[in-house]
């Protein structure tokens, strides 16, 4: 009796897996990728420079560096740059060894970030910032305040790219698309950058003249959309 109510649950608990799989069937997909893109041209710049000095004695080294800082800040202020786009950071000390001279120095080094609203001002303030002792420049990044504006205009783009390449491939098929089931985002923007590190500028800072080419800056939205295959 008792091998009789277990083969009876085992086919019970068999058809109801076999119901459950049936219901669970996989809907017929399409996997495409869509892209769009623009490309703008900037209005503002992110300066990143700053000061480095190497001396023997460690306090002569930090007062040269804080003066030619002091002295940039106040090229700054005579830009017009608002006091909000423009600080200090990365401010260091460290020792460093000549083996050549067979000397430790020390060496000073700070940076400031600006954020320059007006590219009209780039060339005048490089070349005053050079010319108060600035001697580095980590990176000069030029980008769009419009970034966001046509990032939300291309997303549709790229959507809509996605969308006729399904419908192309269900054509080729006799088939057609439904609805979206999952859309995945991967959004780029290639702002143009300009990199110089330990550069000695001082000393031409007079050939600064129109050396300004920003480019464009190309803003690429890429989406992976999956559509129900009819």
């Amino acid at each position: 009796m008792k091998k009789i109510v277990y083969l009876f649950t085992l086919v019970l608990v068999t058809f109801s897996a076999m119901a459950q799989n049936n219901n669970n069937s996989i809907t017929p997909q399409v996997n495409v990728n869509g892209e769009g893109s623009v490309k703008i041209k900037p209005d503002y710049a992110v300066i990143t420079m700053g000061a480095e000095i190497k001396d023997l004695d460690s306090a002569k080294a930090k007062k040269q560096n804080d003066e030619i800082i002091a002295k940039m800040i106040q090229v700054i202020k005579k830009s017009n740059v608002a006091e909000k786009d423009y600080q200090t950071q990365r401010v260091n000390l460290y020792k460093t060894r000549e083996y050549q001279e067979k000397k430790d120095y020390f060496v000073a080094s700070q940076t400031i970030t600006i954020t320059l609203r007006s590219l009209d001002n780039y060339e005048k303030l490089m070349a005053d910032l050079m010319a108060a002792g600035a001697n580095t420049i980590n990176g000069v990044e030029f980008k769009s305040t419009q970034t966001e504006k046509v990032a939300t205009e291309i997303r549709a783009k790229a959507v809509l790219n996605a969308k006729k390449k399904a419908e192309d491939y269900a054509s080729a098929l006799n088939q057609t698309i439904g609805k979206a089931l999952i859309i995945s985002d991967q959004s780029m923007v290639n702002n143009p950058r300009v990199y110089m590190m330990k550069t000695a500028m001082a000393d031409e800072s007079a050939g600064m003249d129109q050396t300004l080419a920003v480019g464009e800056i190309e803003i690429t939205t890429n989406v992976n959309v999956v559509f129900e295959l009819k």
